[in-house]
């Protein structure tokens, strides 16, 4: 029916009936459009995730050379945190980069095997030290800016593995369970993420609790207030799997 109407407008039969019909065909594709792809990540800056796997005995070896010597990478891009993970994986760390544009981001890999220091004293040295990489490129929500806790305490990593059809088929149940949290004061929220390169259709919400004894009491009351559930109840119609990790920040961390 598109084409013919199409069709007969180009030729010039255009009449008020086909005109209308022509109005409301294109208002439907445009909002089917606008429904698939979801809301839009107006800006370029996106951040990596990397989780690195060490060997486990190696893992006091990797931790002290990090300490000594990762403010050399950290001369080259903004690192936003550097995590160990304490519970919900063993021997594993985790970093996350801020990049204004993919070009910024060649821009800086090109830059790192030419600086002799990061080279010798550090990537040398903690290659072997790794069993493995992962690497993923997310992008912030955009009903989400990153917050930076006002004081030190622990943060706890939930990914959530969604049903495929992106943002626009759970986007908005998922805001309203993760606001119901916020809103809620059990736990602070630093940023959500939405994976763009890695595992798709995967989301990472990275809070910030004082002390792991706070985040379980704050976790007992979410399991009891009426709001929180009937919002969880919804989101998870759309959830095929959740982990959690519970991450501490190294010294040299900007999130602490």
């Amino acid at each position: 029916m598109l084409c013919t109407l199409r069709s007969v407008i180009s030729k010039g039969k255009v009449t008020a009936a086909a005109t209308s019909a022509w109005s409301e065909l294109t208002r439907g594709v445009q909002a089917k459009a606008a429904f698939a792809t979801g809301p839009r990540q107006h800006d370029t800056d996106f951040y990596e995730f990397r989780t690195y796997s060490i060997k486990p005995s190696m893992m006091t070896q990797f931790t002290k050379l990090t300490n000594e010597n990762f403010h050399l990478r950290m001369a080259h891009s903004e690192l936003i945190g550097y995590w160990t993970y304490e519970l919900g994986g063993l021997n594993k760390v985790l970093h996350i980069w801020k990049y204004d544009s993919f070009a910024h981001r060649t821009a800086v890999r090109s830059k790192l095997p030419e600086d002799k220091a990061w080279q010798e004293k550090f990537i040398s040295k903690v290659l072997p030290m790794i069993d493995k990489m992962d690497i993923e490129v997310t992008y912030l929500v955009p009903w989400c800016k990153l917050q930076k806790p006002d004081k030190e305490g622990v943060y706890e990593l939930v990914s959530y593995k969604f049903k495929p059809g992106g943002p626009a088929v759970w986007g908005e149940a998922f805001r309203a369970a993760t606001s119901t949290h916020v809103n809620t004061g059990y736990t602070k929220l630093v940023g959500v993420f939405n994976t763009e390169y890695g595992l798709l259709n995967q989301v990472h919400a990275l809070w910030w609790n004082e002390n792991p004894d706070s985040r379980a009491a704050g976790r007992h009351l979410a399991h009891e207030d009426a709001r929180v559930v009937a919002a969880v109840r919804e989101s998870v119609r759309y959830l095929d799997s959740q982990t959690n990790a519970l991450l501490m920040p190294a010294s040299f961390s900007p999130l602490k």
